[in-house]
């Protein structure tokens, strides 16, 4: 009788050596964790580094009704033997560098989804893979069967670099001056593991791009960003990088900064090292919240920020690796294996015309284009991930992405056989059209899977799809070059920021209950390498944004001027007007008149049960606190028109007094007397909540606290565009954060009342 093989024996050779020895190590730090021989806070870091995450199981629930733990993995003390927390399924992210898939890795993806997952593989908005519901166990031998495959997991996640990133058209864009994948490649394998890159206090982003003007990689909200240039020398065309650092989304987002016109390619590695260096000494190790490499600019200035990164360049030790890529540049060129021909005449099959109108792209190369495969909210079967291969092996070979927006990409198809692709790409249900268009929407996972989610961004994704496509303004041709992104929570994984149409995911208390919300933010740019960020205009109802949607674009087709973009159409009509709109979505029928509005989409199950009861003493306080709360959520408001009017100084005020408001209307209930002097405000808040830990929440802790002490303290410093447009999303949020203290508050003094809102975590 044989004896089945382990995998780690099956594979053998197949595995890279140094791959093969880090998955033993894992395997090993499993084993001793689960015998309680590695403190969690070690292990959670070491399993992060291989990109194995909690996630959120259920919303939080058993399917029999019953709160189980939410994180996906152990904590406490497990040396009394098997715990059933051990056994509650995780979430692995892959890194696809730069998105680059062949045929071969995509069957392997598909193979462990099965095996190990839920059989849904899900593209990620940084080109990654992402399996849910996986046991830790079996992670080492997943890794196992991904490296033999070439893809490794390492640094997926916890404070490193991530996933590199890259145009998808990199190679085959008509408009670019040379190709980025081979930089991008030198890089993330140069950083992956370096020395310099260990030591950070939280993690770290780069993006490459080959043009400037489009959305492409994104640069704008990177830490580290390149786009490709060229420049003539003596007479001879360099090749180099215009380099941005600095930028990034998240809670409060920011532009990235001009570093570098035009840096040579030969000094494209080391600056990233020298980068790190400076990342690795400067960044912030406490304050979790101001741990990206923005806050090492904020803190030391740009040109302190540049100093220190060219002196470190000049004290690194020369090496190899820097340049010896540059000898070879087309070691990840790219061939086609079927022969450029025209389309066929006809005839073509049904639904062809619109997949090609919208999904179809050319290649500089004639006769080949690109296809776009749209998969909605990121996600295929493995089923089809195994037939999908297979269609790249007959038609395009090892030519495959994932891209930023959460679709894939087909390289290298003839035109000829276009319609061929089409009908493979049909009879496994991958032949939706509407790529790029306003119904291909973005969407983190939210509450689905995220511990952090406040509010279902992939339910109100597909709804939004639905309606988009039923109503037919996915084909107005005024309407349907826009772009909408929605994020479960404040943090933009969802990159909302960077939308005409942005959505976060709040709650909010009505009528003595939760009820989900999701902040309307306009004005975002996704060309020009999401070039500019939006604004929060106001918080509408979830069950209403399909509404706000509706009106919003309707209105836009209607009276669109010429080739006015939504931004551009959004300041012309002025805030005001939308934030309006939004104010007449707000107003919600009571749960007993229409409970639907009082759960979230997706999830049948009431938001939040809360029995208020009458006559409490806490009555009146509630009632003042909502007064209070809305009356900052207008001064927000009233910020942000300022902003537009270019009045930063008078902007800023408001923003600032929005926080103090909300501060003080929390405060008050401590301190009845308390006055109106903003130093007493912020000093009886930072006693009564700050001190105490009530103001801290599951998702944040007291990061939104320090925006209220920074503001505080720097609100005699001169306003610039840019500062008042950070200080009016930083009040946002803390009036947002100071909501949800007020809930905590009314549900402490209810003992009757429970919470099982959606966002919350046993």
């Amino acid at each position: 009788m044989t004896v089945p093989r382990t995998w780690k024996e099956a594979l053998g050779a197949r595995l890279p050596e140094a791959w093969g020895r880090e998955i033993d190590i894992f395997e090993t730090q499993i084993e001793l964790r689960k015998k309680g021989k590695i403190e969690e806070k070690l292990f959670a870091e070491t399993r992060l580094r291989r990109g194995a995450y909690g996630q959120r199981y259920d919303n939080g629930q058993r399917h029999d009704g019953e709160k189980t733990q939410a994180l996906a993995f152990p904590s406490g003390d497990v040396t009394k033997g098997p715990s059933t927390l051990w056994d509650a399924p995780g979430m692995q992210r892959i890194k696809i560098p730069y998105g680059r898939l062949t045929a071969d890795q995509l069957d392997v993806l598909s193979d462990v989804a099965e095996e190990y997952s839920d059989r849904i593989l899900h593209v990620t908005t940084r080109q990654d893979f992402q399996l849910h519901f996986v046991h830790i166990e079996d992670t080492p031998d997943m890794h196992r069967r991904l490296a033999a495959v070439g893809i490794t997991t390492r640094e997926a996640c916890g404070n490193t670099v991530r996933n590199v990133t890259a145009c998808p058209y990199a190679g085959v864009c008509k408009d670019e001056p040379f190709d980025v994948v081979p930089y991008a490649h030198a890089l993330t394998f140069f950083l992956l593991g370096h020395d310099d890159t260990q030591d950070f206090g939280r993690k770290f982003k780069v993006a490459f791009s080959g043009c400037k003007d489009q959305a492409c990689g994104l640069t704008n909200f990177h830490d580290l960003g390149a786009i490709a240039r060229t420049r003539v020398v003596d007479g001879q065309t360099r090749r180099g990088f215009e380099i941005v650092i600095g930028g990034g989304l998240g809670a409060v987002p920011q532009n990235a900064l001009l570093f570098d016109e035009f840096l040579p390619e030969e000094e494209l590695l080391p600056l990233a090292q020298a980068m790190s260096r400076v990342f690795a000494r400067h960044g912030e190790r406490q304050n979790r919240a101001r741990a990206r490499f923005k806050f090492v600019i904020k803190k030391l200035g740009f040109d302190e920020t540049k100093r220190l990164i060219l002196e470190e360049r000049a004290k690194l030790r020369p090496d190899p690796r820097w340049t010896a890529f540059l000898s070879d540049l087309h070691g990840a060129d790219e061939k086609p294996i079927r022969p450029a021909g025209p389309l066929p005449a006809g005839p073509l099959p049904a639904g062809f015309d619109r997949w090609r109108e919208t999904n179809v792209l050319p290649q500089r190369q004639p006769g080949y284009v690109m296809a776009v495969i749209t998969l909605p909210l990121g996600d295929l079967t493995s089923e089809q991930g195994r037939a999908l291969a297979n269609v790249a092996r007959k038609f395009t070979g090892d030519t495959m992405r994932t891209t930023v927006d959460q679709n894939m990409l087909l390289r290298w198809v003839s035109e000829a056989d276009l319609p061929e692709v089409y009908a493979s790409l049909q009879r496994i249900h991958l032949a939706g059209a509407g790529a790029g268009t306003i119904s291909d929407i973005t969407a983190c996972p939210g509450t689905d899977t995220c511990k952090l989610g406040i509010s279902s961004s992939r339910a109100l994704a597909a709804q939004l799809t639905k309606d988009l496509r039923a109503s037919g303004l996915d084909q107005d041709p005024n309407a349907k070059h826009l772009h909408i992104k929605a994020s479960g929570c404040f943090n933009s994984c969802g990159q909302h920021h960077v939308a005409d149409l942005g959505f976060l995911g709040v709650s909010r208390n009505v009528s003595g209950r939760r009820v989900p919300h999701f902040q309307l933010v306009v004005g975002g740019q996704w060309t020009h390498n999401g070039g500019s960020y939006g604004l929060a205009i106001g918080a509408v109802p979830s069950k209403r944004v399909p509404e706000i949607v509706r009106r919003l674009t309707e209105r836009y087709s209607k009276e669109r001027v010429g080739a006015e973009t939504f931004g551009e159409f959004t300041t012309r009509i002025g805030k005001k007007t939308i934030r309006a709109m939004v104010e007449e979505l707000q107003k919600l029928p009571t749960y007993e008149q229409d409970p639907s509005h009082y759960s979230d989409w997706g999830d049948p199950r009431e938001y939040t049960i809360t029995d208020m009861g009458e006559g409490e003493c806490a009555g009146e306080v509630v009632a003042y606190v909502e007064v209070e709360l809305a009356a900052a959520d207008r001064e927000i408001f009233e910020a942000q028109i300022l902003l537009d009017e270019k009045k930063n100084d008078e902007a800023a005020a408001r923003a600032y007094s929005a926080m103090v408001r909300s501060a003080r209307a929390l405060t008050r209930e401590n301190n009845a007397n308390i006055g109106t002097d903003p130093e007493e405000i912020v000093a009886e808040f930072r006693k009564h909540f700050f001190d105490t830990g009530v103001f801290f929440d599951p998702f944040a802790g007291g990061k939104f606290a320090q925006y209220l002490f920074r503001a505080h303290d720097e609100r005699s410093k001169p306003a610039t565009r840019e500062s008042v447009h950070q200080l009016i999303e930083e009040a946002n949020l803390f009036v947002d954060a100071s909501h949800q203290c007020y809930t905590r508050m009314v549900l402490a003094l209810r003992p009757s009342v429970v919470d099982v809102a959606p966002n919350t975590t046993a």
